[in-house]
């Protein structure tokens, strides 16, 4: 999810004051240090020890406020978002320096270098905190096929960029990894991080309003073509009156893809002969959510994978959402080709391939 560069801030004073911390436990007395530890692995175990408690405190703090009922703050993931990018990003440091600490896979697939598969229990406490922080409006419009929508949606609008259904299908399989990737397969949900993105694929009303006067210039074209996605358009325009329509799920969908996506819908012919791993795929569209205008320009360049970001404004975009985020030495890097981008955005792998998964199902069954 998108995030103003003042999360970048706040992640590094987090991480200043643990390092103010571990100053305080320098006085400890020699016999009380693990034996066998230098200094700096000293220094990175009590870094990543005291993120981890950060971390399951305001688990802790965030659940309490939510079980009691009282009031939560403004953006109230924010804080938790922060402590669990501190956890990782410390625990990355402490395998640096002591590689021995790498343990077994976790079921979230990070990878073991950056997260203690023990520590699988506090992160499921905070996907339910978020759960529950981010649950849509009671005047939500829910889809009873919101998985379908994805597919359906996208896979028209890319055929009105001339593709054949056959390539068109793919930009439905790319849509529904974005789904994914925005709200973790969750239809209309708030946003505990933000209070400007909102709905199934966490737009802003400015992108929705973009989307939806987009839809509208091919409309026509839809019902040519296919006339049942236009009356089920009709009914969900109906059904969305006097709400805020980012959250009626069929619109916000089509809304989100049209304004940012539908362009380069037609490049998927393309793109799929650079990148054939599906998951490479719906990460370039991830990144048109995040770094629109260099991934477009990168595209166009006919040298993606080796195409350089350098600009800092954008490297701290990226590090926003998780990539280049986690451990001194990605946190160092100012600049990265986009084959080490799409490399670094292994947050997403998890959630892509859950799409992938659901994908397969939707197109290995009877349509309802």
């Amino acid at each position: 999810m998108r995030q103003t560069l003042r999360l970048a801030a706040a992640f590094l004073v987090i991480l200043a004051a643990i390092a103010g911390i571990v100053d305080a436990a320098r006085i400890a007395p020699a016999n009380a240090e693990p034996p066998g530890l230098t200094r700096v692995q000293l220094d990175a175990l009590v870094k990543y020890e005291t993120a981890l408690d950060a971390f399951k405190a305001v688990l802790a703090e965030r659940r309490a406020q939510i079980d009691a009922g009282r009031r939560l703050p403004t953006r109230p993931g924010q804080a938790l978002y922060l402590a669990r990018n501190a956890m990782i990003s410390t625990y990355k440091d402490l395998t640096d320096v002591l590689p021995s600490r790498i343990g077994r896979p976790n079921k979230y697939a990070i990878p073991p270098a950056y997260f203690d598969a023990d520590n699988e229990r506090y992160l499921d406490e905070y996907t339910r905190l978020f759960a529950i922080m981010q649950a849509p409006p009671p005047f939500a419009q829910a889809s009873r096929t919101p998985f379908r929508d994805l597919v359906a949606l996208g896979t028209v609008i890319a055929q009105t960029q001339g593709l054949p259904h056959a390539a068109a299908e793919i930009a439905g399989r790319i849509s529904l990894g974005l789904f994914f990737a925005e709200t973790n397969g969750n239809q209309n949900i708030g946003n505990a991080r933000s209070n400007k993105y909102k709905g199934s694929l966490q737009t802003g009303t400015t992108e929705d309003t973009r989307g939806a006067r987009r839809w509208a210039s091919i409309k026509r074209h839809v019902a040519s073509f296919d006339p049942a996605i236009i009356a089920r358009d009709d009914r969900e325009e109906a059904r969305a009156r006097g709400i805020d329509r980012r959250y009626n799920h069929w619109i916000a969908v089509r809304n989100g893809l049209m304004n940012a996506h539908a362009d380069v819908f037609g490049q998927v012919p393309r793109i799929v002969a650079m990148l054939p791993d599906p998951v490479d795929q719906m990460k370039v569209f991830e990144l048109i959510q995040i770094i629109p205008s260099p991934t477009k320009a990168a595209l166009n360049s006919g040298r993606f994978a080796s195409y350089r970001i350098s600009d800092a404004r954008i490297m701290g975009y990226l590090r926003n959402n998780s990539v280049f985020t986690f451990g001194r030495a990605d946190r160092a890097k100012t600049s990265a080709t986009f084959r080490e981008i799409l490399n670094a955005m292994w947050l997403f792998d998890e959630k892509f391939d859950r799409a992938l998964a659901k994908f397969d199902e939707i197109k290995g069954s009877p349509r309802r």
